[in-house]
């Protein structure tokens, strides 16, 4: 005899949005069971290899007997001085490595934990919309309230500051950017980045900047929060090794600025978690000190992928832009098309998985993301199909 569970997940996780891809999941899995030859540009999960002196770095690092020791919560000494030394050169920027510079397990695992350390309960967090997930599954589960800018092609991606303001009673804590900007590709400039610390100046508040694309750009370099006067009184910034370095599965990031922002997040963390693995530190630090010559190959690769996808789309007569920067396309569905139906309608006819807008919140409607985490030949297919199944539904 069997009796029900009386296990029910915590009233959190209850509040996090459905997962969208369930569908997608399921028609991809039917699809391959069937033999069929699917075309995932839906993930934005970098493919091309890591550089061979991280690995090399990395082989070195492990013959150490201290790496293989609980490492230290804040970051390696070499691993803080590189990342201190990589914003001087790339952006002219001075970081203590010691108060200024701290080691994570990954840009998202930062990212998820900030709310922990900044939000009470009933907190105002501003979450871009659309906006990559754990911005507002660290809210959830920080118990913040959530309140959403719209980022609308009108205004270039950017959210309108001038807009923004609490409800009474309410206290906005955190604000979240991102740019270059996951998933609509926008830049941003430093006069942009000037009004939002200025913005945060004003209304107390912490700004998160997430800058893991920073390096994949085509035309002008990313700037950095930092590089504003007064910003390090109110903000903090996010750097990733998966996108900048292409080393998604070896889960090392860093966060810059605040120092006191950063010591509380590293009192968070040494009660979580006992930091990134010391010999993947040093590996990532060989490369912040002498990787620039692989960022700039992982840059072009990307390039040379969007750049196959629009001009494959283009020679079709689908008038697309060249983002300006990370691996994405961000894309209007064509009319009479959900970005859920056609998502799936893609998938089922052309059998080419993309992200439907929607996925990254409710502004994202409309629109669709085109990944160029895959290889050349297989991006340019993509792109085939999709021309042929919309020239195809809008000759119907």
């Amino acid at each position: 005899m069997t009796t029900a569970s009386p296990f029910s997940p915590a009233d959190r996780l209850k509040r996090l949005p459905p997962y969208i891809f369930v569908e997608l999941d399921r028609a991809k899995e039917r699809l391959l069971a069937q033999k069929k030859d699917v075309i995932n540009v839906g993930i934005g999960d970098p493919d091309l290899p890591p550089p061979a002196i991280a690995v090399e770095a990395l082989k070195r690092a492990l013959s150490l007997p201290r790496v293989h020791r609980y490492p230290n919560d804040r970051g390696c000494p070499e691993f803080r001085e590189a990342a201190a030394a990589w914003h001087k050169r790339r952006f002219g920027v001075e970081l203590d490595p010691l108060r200024e510079v701290r080691a994570l397990i990954g840009t998202k695992e930062g990212i998820g934990h900030l709310p922990l350390t900044i939000v009470n309960p009933g907190d105002t967090v501003l979450i871009p919309d659309p906006g990559y997930p754990p911005y507002f599954s660290g809210t959830i589960f920080a118990d913040g309230k959530a309140q959403f800018m719209p980022l609308r092609e009108k205004n270039g991606f950017l959210p309108d500051l001038d807009a923004i303001g609490a409800k009474k009673g309410e206290r906005i804590r955190l604000m979240f950017i991102n740019y270059p900007n996951n998933p609509t590709a926008a830049v941003c400039d430093l006069k942009f980045l000037e009004k939002v610390v200025a913005f945060a100046h004003k209304h107390g508040v912490i700004v998160a900047h997430d800058l893991s694309y920073s390096e994949i750009y085509f035309d002008t370099p990313s700037p950095s929060i930092l590089q504003v006067p007064g910003a390090r009184d109110v903000a903090v910034e996010f750097h990733s090794f998966s996108k900048m370095f292409s080393m998604p599965g070896w889960r090392l990031g860093w966060v810059a600025g605040n120092a006191d922002v950063l010591a509380a997040l590293g009192g968070l963390k040494a009660n979580l978690d006992s930091g990134a693995f010391t010999a993947v530190q040093l590996a990532g630090a060989e490369l912040l000190l002498n990787g620039w010559e692989a960022q700039k190959e992982i840059r072009q690769g990307y390039q040379k992928r969007l750049d196959i996808l629009v001009d494959t789309a283009n020679s079709h007569g689908w008038k697309i832009k060249r983002p300006a920067a990370t691996l994405y396309a961000w894309l209007p569905v064509p009319k009479g098309f959900t970005s859920t139906s056609f998502a799936m309608e893609l998938i089922e006819k052309e059998h080419v998985i993309v992200l439907p807008g929607n996925a990254m919140g409710k502004e994202g409607e409309g629109y669709f993301r085109i990944s160029a985490a895959i290889e050349d030949s297989r991006i340019k297919e993509a792109a085939e199909r999709l021309c042929r199944f919309v020239r195809g539904n809008l000759s119907e």
